[in-house]
């Protein structure tokens, strides 16, 4: 039996210094053709070397308060994401703790912030 394939895409568009000019990405079972962004971080687990990879890209042109709330995001997602993984509720408050840390004392509006 033929199992399904999907794919995601990521085109990077680079000056001549190799810095990133242009983020597109696709996930074509998703609905999403070649939607620009300004950054991604990027993790994949190395169950060989037990060890997380990384790919972080951002543009030139990603502005710095958006960066932040970026971030901010990010945290509150992978907290959401390691709760649901791990059924550790007692971590995840903790990492809560340090979001809502994290966004006050970078001022960030609650309103732009939010991700779950």
């Amino acid at each position: 039996m033929a199992k399904h394939k999907s794919q995601i895409n990521i085109e990077v568009e680079l000056d001549e210094n190799k810095i990133p000019e242009q983020l597109y990405w696709s996930a074509p079972d998703g609905g999403v053709d070649r939607q620009q962004t300004k950054a991604l971080l990027l993790s994949v687990w190395d169950d060989q070397a037990q060890e997380a990879l990384r790919i972080d890209l951002w543009t030139k042109t990603m502005p710095l308060d958006q960066m932040k709330v970026f971030f901010h995001q990010t945290l509150v997602a992978m907290t959401g994401t390691f709760e649901r993984a791990t059924n550790d509720e007692k971590m995840a408050a903790t990492m809560r703790d340090f979001c809502a840390y994290f966004a006050e004392k970078l001022e960030l509006d609650s309103g732009g912030s939010k991700a779950n």
